[in-house]
Parts: C-alpha cells; sequence; structure tokens
C-alpha cells in the first residue's frame, strides 16, 4: 500500500513542477517580452494602408473633361505562395490581357518574394482576379488617368507615369495642384479577421479641379486642319494657336502630328512635344509687323510715308532682295507691309537704327519666355546689340537671325490686335472653381500706333496682299504672311530646300476678339505662307467666328 501513495506523491510533484515552470514562462512573457508580443499581436489585428488620393480632373472652358482618374489596382504576387502557377498564369492573363508567358515567368521566380504583374489596373478588371481567390496575389489601391477624348490637346495635357505623377504637359506643370494628398486608413481585425474598426486618421484630400480656357469644339476643328495641311503638304510639323487678344485666354493650342494620350508610347519623340511653346524657329517676313509698329511709335513713319525701293539692297557684305524677283518701286509703309516686302522693311529698320530696333523687339517680349503655364517653354534667341555685325539690320527687320516661339509670336500680335497691351497667355482658367485673375500686363505702344499696324495689316489680306485669298465672307481680317528659310544644321547656312511658312493674324480688323497663329515647318510642294499657312488661318478663323457667335464689325 505504501507504493499508491509513493507514486501519487511523484505524480503530484511533477505537476507542480510543470504548473511552476508555466507560472515562470508566463512571467517572463509578460515581462520580459510583453511589449514584443503586444506589437505582435496588435500588427495581427491591426493594420495600416495608404488610401490614395484621387488625382484632380482637367476639363475645358465649357466643363467637358479631358483628363479624369478612375479607381484602379497595382496588382502584385508573392511568388512562393502561388499555388499551381500555370493554371494560375492562365486565370491571371486572360483577365490582364497579357501574354500567359510573360505572367507565368513572374510567378515561378524564387529569387525574390515580391512581383508586379500589372500597374494601374481597371477595378472593373481587378474585380474578375479577387473573384478567384487565387493566393499569393495582392491587390494595391491607386488610380489610373484616363484622357476621354484621346487625341485631343494631348500634347498640352501631358501624361502621367504609372507612379501617378504629371512628367509633360499640363499634369507636370501643374501636379502640385492635381495629385492631392494620399491618407491613411487604420483597420482593425478580430480572430477570424473581420473588420471591426476603420478609422481614417490622416483623412485623403483629393487633387484640385482645374479648368482651362480651351475650349474642346475649337481645339477640335484646328486639330482637324493641322491634319489636312500634313496630308496636303507632308511636312515635318505644324502647330496653331487660338487666343482672344482681349486677357490673352488660349482657346486652341494644336500640334501635328497628333498623339493617343491613351497611348503615348506609339508616337515618335518630335509628335510629343508642344512646339507651340518648345520650337525656335526664325520668323520671316511675320515680324515685319514689330519693325513697322517700333518707327510708327517713334514717330519716324507714318502709314503714308513712301520709299523708293530698287529690286535689292546692299546691307554690309550681304545683297538682299525680294521673294520675287520686281524692278524699281515707290511703295507707302502700308503698301511696304500688304506686299512683304523685304527691301522696304530694312529702310525702315534703318531709320530705327540697331539700338532702338533692340529696344523695340526686348519690348514686345521676344528673348524672354512669356510666362504661360505650360512646362518646357523655350526663350527664344536674340543677338545683343554687341553681337550685330555689319549685316545685322538687314536680316533682323525682315524676321532673320532671331529666333521666336509660337505662342511668343501669338502674344505680341494679341498686343497689337488689343490696342498695345503685353500680357502672357492664360491657359489654366479656374482652380476648384476659383478663377484666375487676368494679368494687367504692361502697355508697349499706344492705341493709336495698333489701330494704324491693324489698319495696315488687313491689306495683307486684300487684293494684292500675299494672303488676298484667305477671307471669311462677311469680315474684315487682318494679318501677316511669313516664309522663312530655315538653317542648314551640317553648314550653318541657311538651306534652300527646308522652310518654315506660318501667317498670324486676327478677326475682326477693328475690335479683335480672335487671333489664330499657324507655323508649318518643312511643307512640301509649296512654301509660302500665303500658300501654306494662310489657308489653315482661313478655315480656323471662319469655324471660331461662327461658332464662338462674334458678328461682323
Amino acid at each position: 500500500m505504501a507504493l499508491i501513495p509513493r507514486r501519487i506523491g511523484l505524480l503530484f510533484a511533477l505537476f507542480l513542477v510543470l504548473l511552476s515552470l508555466a507560472a515562470l514562462r508566463a512571467a517572463w512573457l509578460g515581462t520580459v517580452e510583453g511589449a514584443t508580443l503586444r506589437d505582435a499581436a496588435a500588427t495581427q489585428q491591426a493594420s495600416e494602408i495608404k488610401v490614395p488620393a484621387r488625382r484632380g480632373a482637367i476639363v475645358d472652358r465649357r466643363g467637358i473633361e479631358l483628363a479624369v482618374s478612375e479607381p484602379a489596382d497595382d496588382v502584385s504576387a508573392t511568388p512562393y505562395l502561388v499555388k499551381d502557377a500555370p493554371a494560375a498564369a492562365r486565370k491571371i492573363a486572360a483577365i490582364l490581357g497579357t501574354p500567359e508567358e510573360d505572367v507565368l515567368k513572374k510567378l515561378v521566380r524564387r529569387d525574390t518574394g515580391f512581383v508586379y504583374l500589372a500597374r494601374n489596373v481597371p477595378a472593373s478588371r481587378t474585380r474578375e482576379l479577387k473573384k478567384l481567390n487565387l493566393p499569393g496575389l495582392t491587390f494595391t489601391p491607386t488610380n489610373r488617368r484616363r484622357y476621354p477624348r484621346g487625341w485631343l490637346a494631348s500634347q498640352v495635357l501631358g501624361v502621367v507615369g504609372t507612379d501617378g505623377n504629371g512628367l509633360s504637359g499640363l499634369e507636370y506643370s501643374q501636379d502640385h495642384l492635381l495629385r492631392g494628398k494620399d491618407g491613411k486608413r487604420r483597420i482593425v481585425r478580430d480572430a477570424l479577421g473581420e473588420p471591426i474598426s476603420i478609422r481614417d486618421p490622416e483623412p485623403v484630400e483629393p487633387g484640385s479641379r482645374i479648368r482651362l480656357t480651351l475650349d474642346a469644339a475649337i481645339q477640335d476643328k484646328v486639330e482637324e486642319v493641322l491634319q489636312e495641311v500634313g496630308a496636303k503638304f507632308q511636312p515635318k510639323g505644324s502647330t496653331a494657336v487660338v487666343m482672344d487678344p482681349r486677357n490673352g485666354d488660349v482657346l486652341a493650342m494644336a500640334n501635328w502630328p497628333r498623339v493617343d494620350n491613351n497611348d503615348r508610347a506609339s508616337a515618335p519623340d518630335y509628335a510629343n512635344q508642344n512646339r507651340a511653346v518648345a520650337f525656335n524657329y526664325e520668323p520671316g517676313s511675320t515680324f515685319k509687323a514689330f519693325t513697322v509698329a517700333a518707327a510708327l511709335e517713334d514717330g519716324l513713319v507714318t502709314p503714308e510715308t513712301r520709299f523708293d525701293l530698287p529690286p535689292q539692297i546692299q546691307v554690309a557684305d550681304r545683297t538682299i532682295g525680294e521673294s520675287h524677283p520686281r524692278g524699281y518701286v515707290n511703295l507707302s509703309v502700308k503698301e511696304i507691309l500688304a506686299q512683304s516686302s523685304n527691301v522696304g522693311a530694312i529702310k525702315i529698320g534703318m531709320k530705327l537704327g540697331a539700338e532702338r530696333f533692340d529696344q523695340w523687339v526686348r519690348r514686345f517680349g521676344f528673348g524672354e519666355k512669356t510666362g504661360i503655364d505650360l512646362p518646357g517653354e523655350e526663350a527664344g534667341q536674340l543677338l545683343s546689340v554687341d553681337e550685330y555685325s555689319g549685316s545685322s539690320m538687314g536680316n533682323l527687320p525682315i524676321g532673320q537671325g532671331e529666333s521666336v516661339t509660337p505662342i511668343q509670336m501669338a502674344t505680341a500680335y494679341a498686343a497689337i490686335a488689343n490696342g498695345g497691351i503685353l500680357r502672357p497667355a492664360r491657359i489654366v482658367r479656374e482652380v476648384d472653381g476659383e478663377t484666375r485673375p487676368v494679368n494687367k500686363g504692361r502697355r508697349v505702344i499706344s492705341p493709336e500706333t495698333a489701330a494704324s499696324v491693324r489698319e495696315m495689316l488687313k491689306g495683307v489680306l486684300a487684293p494684292g496682299g500675299t494672303a488676298a485669298e484667305a477671307t471669311v465672307a462677311g469680315y474684315e481680317l487682318a494679318g501677316k504672311t511669313g516664309t522663312a528659310n530655315k538653317v542648314d544644321e551640317q553648314t550653318g547656312l541657311y538651306s534652300e530646300s527646308r522652310y518654315i511658312a506660318s501667317f498670324v493674324g486676327f478677326a475682326p480688323a477693328k475690335r479683335p476678339r480672335l487671333l489664330v497663329a499657324v507655323m508649318v515647318d518643312e511643307p512640301k510642294g509649296a512654301i509660302y505662307g500665303g500658300d501654306v499657312a494662310a489657308p489653315a488661318f482661313q478655315k480656323i478663323t471662319s469655324f471660331a467666328l461662327t461658332y464662338l457667335r462674334i458678328p461682323p464689325e
């Protein structure tokens, strides 16, 4: 009988030892490792995720959506958690629309615990993926940028990268407004993994909605006209700017070749560039309007001042003639501008002299950026007076030897059209419903001088002018043609086969409400601004005058 109590005692002692060990273990876990275990428990029960901000929409002046964001997900995988990789790859590829072998290569990797299968996948597709309940897949919420009008104003709008940052165009220059601020969401789950508490310690702040000055209808028409120019003259490229000269609002800014903003990768780099702000070119005869305006403002000539003009003029070591051979003539200043006489413009420029000419060119804003809300703007190139050669005053007054951008030309002509005020072009009209003020600008010429130049520019589109056929029934138009040789990059000399054809004009001529600038780079079959660019001006102006319901004078 003594054996049984002894065994009971041993069992009791054993249980006592085990209980003591358990107590010691509990004490150890509760004190020494308590903080670590509490953090681990909290991690399993609570998680914090980033809530991506919805990027702000970009709309035209009438509220038509040009760039919007929609819910999407980045789809990633942990390869070693994926079961039956070939079957999973087949199902995933079918939904994502990607090659099955590409997906499989990522799923069978063993050198990493994370691979992206696709970025910015529309929520409609990721919902199908989630229904598959495939182990190892992770869905990270994000937003996907979409351009509802595809081709429309693509170079102006720009694009967004896979990480949601603006890369070009307005998407880049206005990124600080459009991107918003990501939020944080804290989710607490129960033992079964079901959420029992959701709160946002840092609320998401959506990006601003930006309303542009662009009008989608006018933009579409301008792109259509440039497409026709491209088909007919097969140029390297072309650009057009439509502006309200009264306030600098850009109603359209188009480039050809066109680019599908939802598929920018398929377009060449040249097409992706917004040449309206980033292309430097010699303006040719469109520059003569500023030579004349300067001489008028300085009181050196009047529209009726007459000049005896030989067939060509010698300036230092350079002989300069007209675009079309002629004999000796006597022309007034307004006839010199209407007929685009090189010799006449040079004589007017010489009355100004080098220093005053240089001051006037800079006063009209050439040689510096206009300040429009678009990235990549060039400032053009001007020589300093110290850099002038003996023949410079034979080149510069007729638009050779200096370079400008299309937006500079449109802005400077707007000063003539609106009565003498130079102001930056405006393309962002409102941010979150708050209208951006119109820049007051600065006066560069008097209203009287501006009116005189406008009157003279009417002659360009009148019989005998260089753009006599670019008319719109019921309206008086004013403008100037330009034809400029491009510089050969190999020789540094003017090319005999590559030209810039351009036209800048406005309507109605007396009180302009519409300004159109067209620039065509290296047209084939015809080279003159009156033949290539002026017809495009006429088509754009005719449509816009009717569309905007601008009455004839």
